[in-house]
């Protein structure tokens, strides 16, 4: 979840990601002031054949019941149907302070009046983050296009909620999480009643590797879990102090354990009790800094580390925009103003503690899947450092925000690799594509990719793949073949037909244009791309069963 990301240390981030960070420091400045033994597990006996197809493996569906329910406006489903549940939202629409958010976020006009269903002529678009994004006749769209895993990651954040207007539920980080486990398996209820009742439905929620393979074997979609939060088991650390003890880590993991959970962020957004994160850069960098402060006391620390992996650089003129914040709020403490970053190669200067340490080792005894993709460089070196000691395999990287250097070497670890789902190519505010990442990451691994992957980070406050500048002069032919076999023309959407050409990925439903895209632009790379595209459910619930 969160601002878009470059798998370099180099800058990459699109000029509205500066009106990104505007928006977030408008809703900070509204806030309240600124105060072992590893079982490694074996593979598991097949009974069914390998699964083909592709992986989600990064997506946020159930995000409207996190951040207190005050976030996002509409629902993945609702019991009165899609007229109830992507109905337009009040703060959301005209004059609402939502959308004013949502126009700053996404560069766009403030919306008028109607703008949802029936016919969404504002939302849901690639560039609106405030708006549900995966309604679940989309989720069907890209299962039929041969999705066949997707990972949904249980979100929350306490800060931001605690700074949005009117969240009707707690901002504690494990209640939104138990809030979204609830919710998804209502949703899955809702869509088996649709089809004959319990268990018919083709949306299952898979709590290990072998549910998944049973539920790819059925032809269905295999639903995960995963968890991408900022203060886990309330692993706070307010000035160097952490809130959590390992009892509270190890009640935790064992709760996430009875919820299937299969992969966790240790690490997020902020420094916490378990380690530091990966900064995010430019002015994005400044929004989530002042977060940084809010939640634990302290802003990032950093040091020079020339010569290997870095973090993301900071923006060296903080200060005046600190001062302002200061300005803005009496009770601000001394001490507020941002600090002024070299530019260099930095790092963040926290690294895996203790507790962090406890936690890695215990997601190993469970045999859960570690994503080091927000950690800071000397955190997630250290957690590599873990795993190679004791030969556990079971790392992600699903959305391409580690350093490029870490990535490689988690691969060879015999972690799972995905990509962002950038645009095709390179576009006015992605100056990545997925086809960029894609060949970097081939070119430099040490071993090829048995499957690869691509992380949508659907509703996770990111934007999605705008249209190619190139669709004009060479389109995505509709209708077209999905890799599944299956022939798709445009999609409709109540009232609205979308074509990836023209729209983006404006909703869920579109990835299986937009897979279609991807491959269709990849030239002589198509054979080697379709494959490791088609066996990334394959590898990564391989890669889960290995440590289980």
């Amino acid at each position: 979840m969160g601002t878009r990301r470059s798998t370099t240390t180099r800058s990459a981030l699109p000029g509205k990601w500066s009106r990104a960070a505007t928006a977030l420091l408008a809703v900070v400045a509204l806030a309240a002031p600124l105060s072992t033994s590893v079982t490694t597990g074996t593979a598991t006996a097949r009974a069914a054949a390998p699964i083909h197809g592709f992986i989600d493996a990064h997506t946020h569906i159930t995000a409207s019941q996190a951040f207190g329910g005050a976030l996002r406006c509409g629902e993945p489903f609702s019991p009165g149907g899609m007229a109830a549940a992507l109905a337009d939202c009040p703060p959301h629409s005209g004059a609402g302070h939502m959308a004013l958010l949502e126009s700053i976020l996404g560069g766009t006009d403030l919306p008028g009046g109607a703008q949802g269903y029936p016919t969404f002529e504002q939302w849901p678009a690639h560039d609106t983050q405030l708006h549900e994004q995966a309604y679940y006749t989309g989720i069907e769209r890209a299962w039929r296009g041969g999705m066949r895993v997707l990972n949904n990651h249980l979100v929350g954040n306490r800060v931001l909620c605690e700074t949005l207007i009117g969240s009707p539920y707690s901002c504690d980080e494990m209640d939104q999480l138990r809030r979204q486990v609830d919710y998804l398996n209502r949703m899955e209820a809702h869509i088996d009643a649709e089809h004959g009742g319990p268990g018919q439905g083709w949306f299952r929620i898979a709590r290990s590797p072998e549910d998944v393979r049973r539920i790819a074997d059925q032809g269905k979609l295999a639903v995960t879990l995963g968890v991408e939060t900022s203060e886990p088991f309330g692993c706070r650390m307010i000035d160097d102090v952490p809130q959590c003890t390992a009892e509270d880590i190890d009640r935790g993991l064992d709760e996430f354990a009875s919820w299937g959970v299969s992969t966790v962020f240790p690490v997020h957004k902020f420094d916490n009790a378990l380690g530091g994160a990966r900064m995010d850069e430019d002015l994005a960098g400044l929004a989530v800094n002042i977060g940084n402060k809010l939640g634990t006391q302290r802003f990032w620390e950093t040091e020079s580390c020339e010569g290997g992996p870095a973090d993301h650089s900071q923006p060296l003129a903080q200060t005046a925009v600190a001062d302002g914040l200061s300005a803005a709020s009496s009770d601000t403490p001394d001490g507020a103003a941002l600090p002024v970053y070299p530019d260099e190669p930095l790092c963040n200067v926290r690294g895996l503690t203790p507790l962090g340490e406890h936690a890695v080792r215990s997601l190993m005894d469970r045999g859960m899947l570690i994503n080091i993709d927000h950690m800071g460089v000397k955190t997630a070196t250290r957690t590599l450092d873990i795993a190679e000691e004791v030969g556990y395999s079971g790392l992600v990287v699903d959305h391409n925000w580690a350093a490029s250097d870490l990535t490689r070497r988690m691969h060879e670890l015999g972690g799972f690799v995905a990509s962002f789902a950038y645009p095709a190519d390179r576009s006015e505010n992605f100056e990545e594509s997925f086809l960029d990442v894609w060949r970097e990451n081939t070119r430099d691994a040490g071993r090829p990719f048995a499957g690869y992957g691509f992380g949508s980070d659907v509703n996770g406050l990111a934007p999605l793949a705008e249209p190619r500048p190139t669709a004009a002069a060479d389109p995505l032919p509709y209708p077209f073949t999905a890799p599944s076999g299956e022939v798709m023309d445009r999609w409709r959407f109540a009232d609205r037909v979308y074509d990836l050409n023209v729209d983006g990925v404006a909703q869920y439903g579109l990835y299986a244009d937009w897979v279609a895209d991807v491959l269709h632009r990849a030239g002589p790379d198509r054979p080697e791309l379709e494959r490791q595209l088609m066996n990334g459910a394959e590898a990564w619930t391989a890669g889960w069963e290995r440590v289980r």
